[in-house]
Parts: structure tokens; C-alpha cells; sequence
């Protein structure tokens, strides 16, 4: 049934983001790289099973089920064994290339120990190669991101352009996305505003922020007055870009702590009548009465769920967004029209960039795992910088930068600004091409 798909994939999706951040943050950053590399791998191998195996096969249907069923005690087994076998991190900042082949390797006692032991040859070269692997494709999430994000932005533009110009109520269309471009643009400046007062910025960043501001502007402008655009168009392209410019500049935490106020003295009379009083108290003594392992499990909650800092999930749900949506737009745009938005990519297309989107979907567990582990590593990594960042650097992670955010930032600019050029104001193209009105 559908409803337990919705059910196991929120499941799976609250478990990978609460226990990647814990195992980076309790057994370290080993931990946590071995901890993502085995769900990873996990849901790869059972991605390939599916999509190997034949479909009306009734040992393929046995063991689908069999590994679906027990993943959930699969999962925290594998956290477990992470955290057992990796929390010790390594003394020095080598890499794994120089740690498995250094001289100390000739105290292990047996070839086995020095493949299969602790630290061997197995160990460094999986986790080395899957934190290099992050490492390396963190620019392609970002410039995936980008153009993904422009994606979604144009279909968006052509979706209202359709409404104002086709639809039976035009006005009421106009005067709604005016509305509500006029409310993007409003959040937007606020938020740019907040980026503003943020002291850690300096004349560089001034500067790059004015110049990306300035392109964003006339970008916006030449879009609506052309004719190629449109302001629901402009307002999210503007959007998009001081979400950027915020993701560079702020960890979405104030930065100053806020002092606690004082603790006000004691009223004559209750905050509410004695009835409320009265259950809130029996609340709290049958809560206080339940066994210790409760409230264990809910300490480890509370503990968990404190270790996932806001701006990547923030960074996570938009991310996934962005590329979910390009995958039904895709389709839109090459041939299918506005029919495409509602089917699933399939290996069974014809064309191939339908078959390559079909089997992305079908690894879409694995992708998750490695775009979140690579926005917790960028995280960490920029708050390296920091006087809290020490124990990142010192297992080997490095210092980061945003470079391939501004990259992002102007390579997104500048891809609209060639489609502004080429494009003619041709109402009847992309998504909404194949749309019928009476």
C-alpha cells in the first residue's frame, strides 16, 4: 500500500538524518564516514538486487521483502557496530594512504591483521576512498543544486505565465503572483538585511555580496522588461541567490548566545485556574512514575536531535527538492509536456536522459546518504574556522571555504542570463507547450 511507502521512506528519512550527525558527533569523524559508507552501500546492494532481479520472480519477491522488513534492526546494528569499531580516531592528520603503508604496519603480527585488523588495509582504503569521494563531489552537489534550482525556477515562470494568459481568470492570477512575488522579494530583502549586520563580514565579502546583488537585480530587470520573464520568475531567481548568500554567511544560529532573562518573582495568584493547575501536577507525577529505560530513550532523543544543526536540514530539504522536482521537469521540457510532472522516470523510456533519471531514482536511498554527508563534512568543515572547529581538523578534515558557493552563485547568473538571450518571448514553449485550453 502506499501509505506504508510514505510511511517507511519518512522512517528511513528522520533516521538517516538523526543518526549520521550522532555518529559524527559521538565516535567522531571515522565514525561518522564509516557509519554513512554502510548505509550507503547497504541501500546500493539492495538497490541493484531490485533492479536485477526479475520482477515476477518469487525468490525475488521473498528476499525483497526479507531485507525491507528487517532494515530497521539492520540500521541501528550497523550505528552500533560503527561506533564500537571506529570511535578511536587516529593520533595524527595523515591520510589513509600514509597510515596503511607506514612503518608501523610491521608490528601487526599476521597478514590478516594487517588487511582485516584494526586500521589495516581494508578499513583506510574504504572510508579513505569514501571521504575522498565527499570531498570531491561537493562542488557537484553545489553546481547540481544551481542548476537544478534554475530548472525549477523557469518551470515555475512558465506555469504563472500560462495561468495569466490562458486562464478563464486572468486578473485574479495577475493580482495573486503579484501578491505573492511582491512577498518573495520583501522576505528576501529582509533576509539580505540580516546578512548585513553578521561581523564576521569583511571588505571582500561586502564587495562580492554587492556585486551579486547588483547582477540579481539587473538580471530580474531585463527578464521582466524583455518580455522573457516574468516577476514570479525574477522574485524566486532573487531569492535563490540571497539564500546563497545566507548559506555563506550564517549557520541559521544567533551569534551570540541569548542570555536566559531573569527569573521573575513569584505571582499572588495562579497563571491559570486551579482545575489546570491541578492536572498539570498529576501530569507531571505520572510522568515522573515510568520506568528508566523512557526516559533514557528520551534523553537519547533530546541528544540525538541536538547534534543536527538547522541550516542542513535547511540545506537538505531545499537540495532534494531542487533535484526531485528537475526529474519530473526534465521530461517536461524534452518531450512529454505538463504529462511528464506526474510520472516516475522509468528504465523502460526511450530516450536517454529518461533512462538515466530512471535509474538515479532507483539509488535515490544512496544518493541522500552521500548528499548529507557531504553537507554535514561542509558544515563541519566551515566551522573549523571557529574555536569550537579544533577536533575536526585534528582527524584529518579540512579547513573549508566557500569558494564553489560563490562559483554556484555566479555560474547560476550567468546560465539565466544566456538563457535570457537566447530565449524569445514565445508563450507556448517548455512545460506548458502541450497544455490544452478551451
Amino acid at each position: 500500500m502506499w501509505i506504508t511507502r510514505v510511511l517507511s521512506s519518512i522512517i528511513f528519512l528522520a533516521y538517516t538524518v538523526v543518526s549520521i550527525p550522532l555518529g559524527f558527533d559521538v565516535g567522531g569523524r571515522a565514525c561518522g564516514l564509516a557509519f554513512s559508507l554502510s548505509l550507503a552501500s547497504f541501500y546500493f546492494f539492495y538497490s541493484v538486487l531490485r533492479l536485477l532481479t526479475p520482477s515476477r520472480s518469487r525468490y525475488r519477491w521473498l528476499l525483497v521483502k526479507t531485507i525491507a522488513t528487517t532494515q530497521w534492526i539492520i540500521l541501528p546494528s550497523l550505528l552500533i557496530w560503527s561506533l564500537n569499531r571506529f570511535s578511536v580516531e587516529p593520533t595524527d592528520s595523515r591520510g589513509w594512504v600514509e597510515r596503511t603503508f607506514s612503518g608501523k604496519r610491521a608490528a601487526n603480527t599476521s597478514l590478516s591483521q594487517w588487511i582485516l585488523g584494526p586500521d589495516g588495509l581494508a578499513e583506510t582504503v574504504t572510508v579513505g576512498v569514501w571521504d575522498k569521494f565527499l570531498t570531491w563531489s561537493t562542488p557537484v552537489f553545489q553546481l547540481s543544486e544551481g542548476f537544478c534550482s534554475l530548472l525549477v525556477i523557469q518551470a515555475a515562470g512558465q506555469v504563472t505565465r500560462w495561468l495569466v494568459n490562458r486562464s478563464g481568470k486572468s486578473d485574479s492570477w495577475m493580482i495573486g503572483l503579484l501578491v505573492m512575488s511582491a512577498s518573495i522579494i520583501s522576505s528576501s530583502v529582509y533576509f539580505l538585511w540580516r546578512v548585513t549586520q553578521f561581523p564576521q563580514i569583511s571588505n571582500v565579502d561586502a564587495t562580492l555580496i554587492g556585486m551579486a546583488i547588483t547582477c540579481a537585480v539587473f538580471l530580474c530587470a531585463w527578464g521582466i522588461g524583455s518580455g522573457k520573464g516574468n516577476p514570479v520568475e525574477s522574485s524566486l531567481l532573487f531569492a535563490y541567490i540571497v539564500l546563497c548568500i545566507y548559506q555563506i554567511f550564517t549557520d541559521y544560529q544567533p551569534s551570540n548566545p541569548i542570555e536566559p532573562p531573569p527569573p521573575s518573582e513569584a505571582a499572588d495568584f495562579p497563571p491559570f485556574p486551579p482545575i489546570i493547575m491541578a492536572s498539570y501536577t498529576t501530569l507531571l507525577q505520572a510522568l515522573s512514575t515510568l520506568p528508566s529505560a523512557i526516559h533514557a530513550t528520551f534523553n537519547f532523543i533530546i541528544a540525538a536531535l541536538s547534534t543536527i544543526t538547522p541550516s542542513v536540514i535547511i540545506s537538505l530539504a531545499y537540495r532534494l527538492f531542487v533535484l526531485y522536482a528537475s526529474t519530473r521537469i526534465i521530461p517536461a521540457v524534452r518531450e512529454s509536456g505538463a504529462r511528464a510532472l506526474s510520472q516516475e522516470p522509468s528504465l523502460e523510456d526511450t530516450d536517454g536522459a529518461n533512462q538515466i533519471l530512471g535509474v538515479l531514482s532507483w539509488f535515490s536511498p544512496s544518493i541522500l546518504i552521500a548528499v548529507y554527508t557531504s553537507l554535514l563534512m561542509q558544515h563541519f568543515a566551515t566551522t573549523s574556522n571557529g574555536d569550537n572547529g579544533d577536533w575536526w581538523v585534528s582527524q584529518g578534515g579540512d579547513v573549508g571555504n566557500n569558494l564553489w558557493r560563490w562559483i554556484n552563485v555566479a555560474g547560476t547568473m550567468a546560465l539565466y542570463a544566456l538563457e535570457l538571450n537566447l530565449s524569445k518571448e514565445d508563450l507556448d514553449s517548455g512545460v506548458t507547450g502541450h497544455w490544452k485550453s478551451d
